[in-house]
């Protein structure tokens, strides 16, 4: 006997979609990009400026000699950890690179910080225009008001929605959960922001039209840990929402962010323009 199906319900407009995969293709060059600058200094500071006569790091990888031989090491917020062969020092005992990061994980593979600077900025404005063009076109089409920014009600069933989640009782509404509402909300008006605008603060060039930005980040040094920081968080929120669509029904989703069309959980009323 089949199984109930509820309707398909189109749920992704096309700029949702288009824009949906820009940002894909622009956070993995960002990434691996941003990691082959931070390889160029491999630490990270508070405050306006990284100093000789005081510590003001709360990130430093490198390498260090012990009567082992070389060995990579991470310090975080004073706490020492042997990251030998993942950060600091990586690759095979006959052809060490002493690296933060190693070069699977950065773009060039090999070091060349003019490369990676270049290829980080180009995805970084090309993000930036995505955005604007999904704000747009949300405002446009309600999609903003509608699924993004959280109502009272969603407050009130939050609760509820974290409980189905921890569960794995995931539903297949027409609209976006409370939960979901909430991620959204905080990756395209807090962690989209942060991170363009602490990359920003990093620039000389923008310092000095907007000088008020070193004013708001606390310095070049602080914008540089914020932005590496909200890029750790948006790693994290990447890794949980490809988690949810794995459980949630790959093909599902996918089809959603191909063609718009969503399959919703049976007992969904079905409306006007829905498919069966």
């Amino acid at each position: 006997m089949a199984r109930p199906k509820g309707p398909l319900v189109y749920r992704q407009s096309i700029w949702t979609r288009l824009t949906h995969w820009v940002w894909v293709i622009c956070l993995f060059f960002l990434l691996l990009s941003g990691l082959q600058i931070f390889n160029a200094h491999p630490a990270l500071y508070i405050g306006q400026q990284s100093g000789f006569e005081f510590d003001n790091s709360v990130l430093r990888i490198g390498a260090v000699n012990t009567p082992q031989g070389p060995r990579g090491q991470t310090t975080v917020f004073g706490q020492t950890f042997d990251t030998t062969g993942v950060l600091g020092m990586s690759g095979t005992a006959e052809a060490p690179a002493y690296v933060g990061f190693p070069g699977a994980v950065t773009i060039p593979s090999y070091r060349d910080l003019a490369t990676g600077r270049v290829v980080h900025f180009f995805f970084g404005w090309l993000m930036v225009a995505a955005l604007f063009v999904w704000f747009l076109a949300s405002f446009i089409n309600g999609h903003l008001r509608r699924d993004i920014l959280p109502r009272g009600d969603d407050l009130k069933e939050l609760p509820r929605d974290i409980g189905d989640h921890a569960r794995l009782k995931l539903h297949h509404g027409r609209r976006y959960s409370p939960l979901q509402k909430l991620s959204y909300f905080a990756v395209f008006f807090v962690l989209f922001p942060l991170i363009v605008l602490t990359g920003l603060t990093m620039s000389p060039g923008m310092d000095a039209a907007w000088p008020w930005l070193l004013d708001l980040f606390g310095g070049r040094q602080t914008a540089r840990t914020i932005h590496f920081g909200t890029m750790v968080l948006l790693v994290l929120f990447f890794i949980v929402h490809i988690l949810m669509v794995l459980l949630a029904g790959p093909l599902n989703e996918l089809r959603s962010m191909i063609t718009g069309w969503y399959r919703t959980s049976p007992g969904t009323p079905a409306a006007e323009g829905d498919k069966p």
